[in-house]
């Protein structure tokens, strides 16, 4: 059984891979909790891999070790981001000192390494119940179900999520899903004009945003321009982020002759990339893969009219007709006619816009906070 405080309360130790001042979800979700679940009477100790991101690859993940195994010593129960880089230290260490152990999944890494590294081209789907013959994917496979074996509890942040990770043979029962939390920000029309004067956008504008990798479906996106041209000769496609495909992505516009119609952005601080978005007349995120989108929420937020694919966790964000309009994964042919019709004004953007803003009121931080805790607690 593990150690409670004095006053009743317990410590968890979180294992993360990033913590302010990184940037990212995970550094997010674990200041968060740092600041939010001693209110409730659990104290929070936090175990950052950035602090020894700065090492050799082998001695960063030794020293790594040994940072949790000190500091878990006085803890009651870890709870680890990610299933591998700091999920395998921290499964070692909760083995050794017979503590608890829950961890969050929100992605198969083995699959993305796959992807991006090791020529994988199965969709996540196909690829959790196909054999993995990449020596280095096979390793990253076995050491993230070994972790979600070890741990007492899995949390996902989506109900397709918890389908993946019970395709790894884990029980329902050991897996909770725990949507991640959204602070909602919207604009009136006079605020979004306001922005477009700024960013000197007075065309149609089109925005899709995620890091340029095959699966975001960035090159679809591109090879429809041409037509949508026909009836809109005004239209730009932004596309904000960055990613080893910028420069594939930088010939393919050539190759069309877009150079006046596609903006790459590049990577943007998050305030301007909230310009781009409340300014735009449609997002569009034509992606292979999602968990569960913080994009989506955070367009969601803004009144911004969505088309996205109706696959991963988009589906639980967005029905189709209600919150946004999804197609199917780099089906050009829908991807085409949606926008065309959006910005036609034959789908009624601004309704779905509404309904969007409604949706993700649901995503709040007491939400979030109320429902880790209880996991939390009831693994002790």
């Amino acid at each position: 059984m593990p150690r409670l405080l004095y006053d009743g309360s317990m410590r968890i130790l979180i294992a993360t891979g990033l913590y302010p001042p990184d940037i990212g979800g995970p550094a997010t979700y674990s200041k968060f909790l740092k600041e939010e679940l001693p209110k409730g009477d659990i104290e929070v100790l936090v175990c950052s891999f950035g602090e020894v991101r700065h090492l050799l690859p082998l001695v960063r993940h030794i020293v790594y070790f040994f940072k949790v195994l000190r500091a878990g010593r006085s803890a009651d129960l870890f709870l680890a981001l990610d299933p591998v880089s700091v999920g395998f230290p921290a499964t070692l260490v909760s083995l050794l000192l017979r503590k608890p152990l829950v961890v969050k999944i929100v992605g198969d890494y083995a699959w993305e390494q796959g992807t991006r590294r090791f020529g994988i081209t199965d969709t996540l789907d196909d690829f959790v119940v196909k054999p993995a013959r990449h020596p280095f994917v096979l390793l990253l496979r076995s050491t993230q179900r070994m972790v979600a074996r070890r741990a007492k509890h899995i949390i996902v942040p989506s109900v397709y999520l918890k389908r993946i990770v019970t395709a790894w043979g884990m029980t329902e029962k050991k897996i909770s899903v725990i949507y991640n939390a959204f602070d909602a920000v919207t604009y009136t029309k006079e605020e979004k004009d306001e922005i477009r004067a700024l960013l000197d956008i007075s065309n149609h504008a089109i925005l899709s945003a995620g890091r340029l990798v095959p699966w975001k479906g960035f090159a679809a996106l591109i090879e429809i321009m041409p037509g949508i041209l026909e009836e809109f000769p005004d239209a730009t496609l932004f596309i904000a982020g960055e990613g080893p495909d910028r420069t594939a992505f930088e010939t393919l516009i050539k190759k069309h002759n877009l150079g006046g119609h596609v903006r790459m952005l590049g990577g943007l601080p998050q305030e301007t990339l909230f310009r781009y978005i409340t300014a735009a007349d449609v997002f569009v995120l034509n992606t292979g893969y999602e968990g569960f989108s913080h994009q989506l929420l955070e367009v969601m937020s803004t009144g911004t009219p969505i088309i996205a694919t109706d696959v991963g966790g988009n589906p639980e964000l967005i029905e189709t007709g209600v919150e946004g309009i999804l197609v199917s994964y780099n089906n050009k042919a829908e991807l085409e006619s949606a926008i065309r019709e959006m910005l036609r004004g034959h789908i009624d953007g601004r309704a779905l816009a509404r309904n969007a803003q409604k949706k993700v009121m649901q995503f709040t931080k007491e939400r979030m906070l109320a429902e880790t805790k209880h996991v939390l607690m009831s693994q002790i």
